[in-house]
């Protein structure tokens, strides 16, 4: 049986919700984002989008781009509800449904009779029980999935095999793939690969040489629009974060310190609710010129104790010195080993960290 794979995302979700309680802002350029300094913007109508503002861009610039739109706070509770009302929908059509967010999930439609009339059916159902609307692609994989559901935004429709899949993007930039991220793209452009086309006919071991024996060929297998992933209803946590931004740069290395302290107490306290440990502790930190560093270090055994987990982050950082004022902290845990069972009699391992 071929599979099939539909990729459903709802259009403008954040702005869409909020629209439901302020029907008299439609056809209006409306932002949801922060009111900080250093908020960003968390979705933009469409509307709103005719003047450059998107997702992730700062919400000060936003003004600037925009300054007759409408800007609203975030309010999470009620994306999160409405969320939990359009999947239960998704799911009460089809049997495997993997949620990738609160407003998009893959459905794997293998098996069913007519997968476009099934999809043309939920997407009604979804409008008349909550007034939004969606954008759904349908292919033979995920990759084609989801690149086919934002090619027609916002209530897009469309249906692709592989092949057809290869021609509408041919000339597309990589960027478009979902994993070739701006630093990929760069050094494919250095390379003189400036769309899928030319990616998908670049020799193996061109990129091979380029990118390594592991993304080099997963780099051509996205250009040819090739992915078995399978569609799974279980979303396997593979790491676990907390991060803030401050208002102002933040400069002293005893301050960014007890930051780093507070967010690995606030995730350990995650961490242990749901009974994960990880043994890679890892730091994200954004300088004040947006230079973005990771740095991470495994442990020899799992843990969520807030205590190691803090000085080991610490320790990165103090590795790292930080040469410019700070922007952002994060503290992240990855790695998760899956707890014995509970009448297994065995002790998890103790983690003690000299400092």
């Amino acid at each position: 049986m071929q599979r099939c794979v539909a990729h459903l995302d709802m259009d403008a979700f954040y702005v869409g919700v909020e629209l439901m309680r302020r029907p008299d802002l439609r056809g209006r350029p409306v932002v949801v984002a922060g009111s900080g300094p250093r908020a960003v913007v968390t979705t933009a109508s469409y509307e709103a989008r005719r003047y450059g503002v998107f997702s992730a861009i700062p919400a000060a610039r936003a003004r600037r781009l925009c300054p007759e739109a409408v800007f609203l706070p975030p309010d999470f509770e009620a994306y999160i509800a409405m969320s939990k009302r359009v999947m239960s929908r998704v799911r009460a059509q089809v049997d495997t449904v993997e949620v990738a967010g609160l407003d998009e999930a893959y459905l794997d439609l293998s098996g069913i009779f007519s997968p476009r009339a099934a999809m043309r059916r939920l997407i009604s159902e979804i409008k008349a029980d909550t007034g939004l609307g969606c954008s759904v692609g349908i292919g033979p994989n995920r990759l084609v999935a989801k690149v086919a559901s934002d090619a027609e935004k916002p209530e897009g429709f469309v249906m692709l095999t592989r092949e057809l899949a290869c021609k509408r993007f041919a000339g597309a930039a990589p960027r478009l793939l979902p994993g070739i991220g701006a630093k990929t793209a760069e050094r494919l452009e250095a390379l003189g690969i400036e769309t899928i086309a030319q990616l998908a006919e670049t020799p193996p071991e061109t990129l091979a040489k380029r990118f390594g024996g592991r993304l080099g060929p997963y780099l051509r297998a996205r250009a040819r629009f090739e992915d078995d992933t399978p569609v799974s209803s279980e979303r396997i946590a593979v790491s676990e974060s907390r991060e803030t931004t401050f208002p102002t740069d933040i400069a002293d290395r005893a301050e960014q310190a007890a930051v780093l302290r507070r967010l690995a107490g606030t995730l350990c306290e995650g961490l242990a609710k749901h009974e994960r440990r990880g043994r890679t502790i890892a730091i994200k930190v954004r300088l004040d010129d947006f230079t973005t560093v990771t740095r991470a270090r495994t442990l020899p055994a799992p843990t969520n104790d807030p205590a190691v987990v803090a000085d080991t982050a610490c320790a990165l950082l103090d590795e790292y010195a930080p040469p410019r004022p700070v922007r952002l902290l994060g503290v992240r845990v990855a790695a998760f080993m899956e707890p014995p069972p509970a009448d297994s009699g065995e002790d998890e391992p103790q983690l003690t960290l000299s400092v």
